[in-house]
Formats: C-alpha cells, structure tokens, sequence
C-alpha cells in the first residue's frame, strides 16, 4: 500500500497522532476532495496543494507560498517517481479542490 505524508513523514497530524493538540490535525488527512488521488487517502498523496500543511517544522500557507519548498520535499519526490506517467500536476489537483 502507497504511503499518505502523515505516514511517510510522521508528523503526527493525523486523527489521534502526537502533535494535534498543538497543532491540530492536518488539512491534507481531512481534506476529501483529493481522495483517491495517486492512490492515496483524502489528500494524503496530493499534500503539496493543501494550504496548512506542516513542513520544515511549521504549518505551510497556500501552495504559492510553499510551491519551492514542496516540490525539493522528499515525499513530494517519491510520489512523482511512483506514479510515473500518472502523476496528476499540481494545476490539475488545484483546480479539483477549488471546483
């Protein structure tokens, strides 16, 4: 099974995780509008496009603002390599969550 970022990251933003009570819970867990998107759980592999996301030790803003610092992520990097031709640009999945 493909990895969310709260797993892949363990930042404990998810429902029940280690830094909600500080933080709260992830925009990227909650968010069901991406569901299903590079087989991942709500917006769990589409993190990258999710304002409020928690990278770099802080909570993120829009995806203007954390573009640079998503797209040298990690994680960001391994969904593109596992999805190969079937990575959905960011474009697409901004305009899917605005609709």
């Amino acid at each position: 099974m493909k990895q969310n970022c709260w797993e892949f990251k363990e930042c404990g933003r998810e429902t029940g995780g280690k830094n909600v009570v500080e933080l709260g819970v992830c925009p990227a867990y909650e968010e069901p509008r991406l569901n299903g998107v590079h087989g991942g759980r709500n917006s769990g592999r589409a993190c990258w496009v999710i304002a409020g996301t928690f990278c770099g030790d802080r909570v993120q803003g829009t995806f203007a603002e954390k573009e640079k610092t998503c797209l040298a992520c990690d994680f960001y990097k391994v969904v593109r390599k596992e999805e190969k031709k079937d990575f959905q640009m960011s474009g697409l999945l901004i305009k899917t969550i605005a609709a």
